[in-house]
């Protein structure tokens, strides 16, 4: 995590004061449209995760979790069928201005809760055919998995506007190189799959909350027309409403940040003929 911060802010810094003027022979990306696809792995800090419900109001503090990258394999990662299993991204945009786009896109990272970690607990548990009914002040706890299991792996979906600035700094031939930085916004629609308290296992969408997000990216664009793309991104996500299990009573809360280490490949095309 320490790392990918690191490098975000290195990649940020350099965006925000490339500010390399058009020339003549530059592409013009006003009123240009671009679509990429990529893969990512990310990050999580530790949260604390509320769960509530009828006979239960309990809090799980510092919990750590991590990603589930896929292993790589052409046939999985290419594959029209098969690509939407990675940990992905797709975006969608449109540069307003020579220098700004808007998008639209889909970070699907992967969230999973760490198994039989230590955390300190804090609630009540009443009513359960468990061994967890009782009173808890901060006490510490192995979370094994007839406690909860708890996982976004379908995944923790955010659904996000972006707005971008772009910049030229370098051009040899028909290879050109930029940097971009923005910042963006959206909802979180995860699949969570979770069970708690030895309830029937939940597996469902369900918009949960909202993220916000800022990004710096590297860009080699080719021909004018195809791109390949990586990026650094880093947000706070907060989700006051996910479904834990198949009743309606149950729910849980928790927030964190987040960051992203971003590949991606891309092409672009003009919706709109440049003026001479």
């Amino acid at each position: 995590m320490r790392i990918v911060l690191i490098a975000f802010l290195v990649v940020f810094t350099a965006a925000a004061f490339a500010q390399v003027p058009s020339t003549s022979q530059d592409p013009v990306r006003k009123g240009r449209m671009f679509v990429y696809w990529g893969w990512n792995r990310a990050w999580y800090t530790t949260s604390n995760v509320h769960l509530r419900g009828e006979g239960y109001d309990f809090t799980l503090k510092q919990v750590v979790a991590r990603d589930r990258p896929t292993d790589f394999d052409p046939k999985v990662y290419f594959s029209p069928v098969t690509a939407p299993i990675p940990q992905y991204d797709f975006r969608v945009g449109y540069f307003l201005r020579e220098n700004y786009s808007l998008s639209f896109g889909l970070d699907h990272m992967k969230y999973v809760m760490e198994q039989d970690q230590v955390v300190r607990v804090s609630g009540t548990i009443s009513g359960t055919e468990t061994g967890y009914n009782g009173v808890y002040d901060d006490t510490p706890m192995a979370v094994a998995e007839d406690l909860l299991t708890f996982e976004h792996t379908d995944g923790l979906n955010y659904a996000n506007l972006e707005l971008r600035r772009f910049d030229q700094v370098l051009s040899w031939k028909m290879v050109k190189v930029g940097l971009s930085e923005g910042i963006g916004t959206g909802i979180l629609l995860p699949k969570t799959n979770a069970r708690v308290l030895d309830k029937e296992r939940y597996d469902e969408f369900h918009l949960a909350g909202y993220g916000m997000s800022a990004v710096a990216a590297l860009n080699v664009e080719f021909y004018s027309a195809f791109f390949l793309q990586t990026e650094i991104k880093g947000g706070f996500i907060h989700m006051p409403d996910i479904r834990t299990t198949a009743s309606r009573a149950d729910h849980a809360d928790q927030h964190f940040f987040f960051a992203q280490w971003n590949w991606m490949i891309g092409a672009s095309f003009p919706l709109v003929k440049p003026k001479n």
